[in-house]
């Protein structure tokens, strides 16, 4: 999903205006109202700064950047149902779909990061923020588990386990076509294209990356795979179906469709489903699953409806 950045160049005759008039005079095609939204997601900078206050005054020659991600303007918030399990040292959220998992020039407030801060938050003591140990990223179309710890005992434990793999990461995958084995493994160094603006395997340089995948359903032209990753580099999952000819579906980045059956597909069809390590302090097993989305599973259903 693509960014909207508007760069714009205050003068002398808007010196001295709120950001939020300034924004709304200047831009179009939106409010003031959407204008105090962005501002406030932090998604307006001014001369390299984000700035979140809609009464900041503009000088002559600022530099004001705008990024419009094209996600809801209300910030995300964590319900119940997104909390697997909560304790003093880790949480285990299920990510929706479409939501950051950390800030981006288009948004603070609404990302998972920040949504998990204010979870945490001390109703007596609000100016205090939780200590948040990331170690792990999901992109932003992949919907599905992802642990943080939060509390300093668990922060260096859990950086260890994921240094060293001692931990099952398990994806629901949706791709094109059906791969020539029913189950295999794919090995190669990944390395970011910047030109290209994607991840794909190289002969020298790059980082190791080692992807496990099993046929659970042959939809004839789509199939539904189960795929385990043993390294977390990032789109490894993505980069490495691509390359085996069965690009996930919605992935319209590494040669995926953006429509299923006449279907809208609005994200890469990607679900962090499974997800066990030993607990960082209290040193005990934990497996967690989570339900398949409905977007995923709409086109499953419909998939098999069409081939029925």
């Amino acid at each position: 999903m693509k960014w909207t950045i508007h760069r714009l160049q205050v003068t002398l005759e808007n010196f001295g205006q709120r950001l939020d008039q300034y924004l709304a005079q200047s831009l179009f095609e939106i409010s003031r109202t959407q204008a105090k939204k962005i501002i406030d997601l932090g998604g307006v900078h001014i001369n390299g700064r984000r700035i979140r206050s809609c009464s900041t005054k503009v000088c002559n020659g600022d530099s004001v950047e705008v990024y419009i991600d094209q996600l809801p303007l209300d910030p995300y918030r964590l319900s119940e149902q997104d909390i697997l399990f909560q304790d003093q040292y880790i949480v285990v959220i299920n990510k929706p779909a479409l939501v950051d998992t950390q800030p981006t020039h288009a948004r603070f407030k609404g990302t998972l990061f920040e949504a998990l801060q204010w979870h945490l938050k001390d109703p007596f003591r609000p100016h205090l923020k939780a200590t948040i140990g990331m170690v792990q990223r999901l992109d932003r179309g992949t919907s599905g588990l992802i642990v943080f710890s939060i509390h300093p005992r668990a922060h260096k434990e859990m950086t260890r386990i994921f240094i060293e793999h001692e931990i099952k990461k398990e994806y629901l995958v949706l791709v094109q076509g059906v791969p020539e084995q029913e189950q295999g493994e794919v090995r190669s160094f990944l390395a970011r294209s910047r030109k290209e603006n994607r991840v794909k395997s190289v002969e020298k340089g790059g980082k190791e990356a080692i992807t496990k995948y099993q046929v659970l359903e042959n939809l004839i032209n789509y199939s539904v795979l189960n795929v385990e990753i043993l390294t977390g580099r990032s789109h490894q999952i993505r980069a490495h179906m691509s390359e085996q000819n069965c690009p996930l579906v919605g992935d319209v980045r590494y040669g995926g469709g953006s429509s299923v059956a006449g279907m809208q597909i609005l994200r890469p069809l990607l679900h962090a489903q499974n997800l066990a390590f030993r607990h960082p302090v209290l040193n005990k097993d934990l497996d967690f699953i989570a339900p398949v989305p409905e977007d995923i599973q709409d086109v499953i259903n419909k998939l098999r409806k069409s081939i029925s």
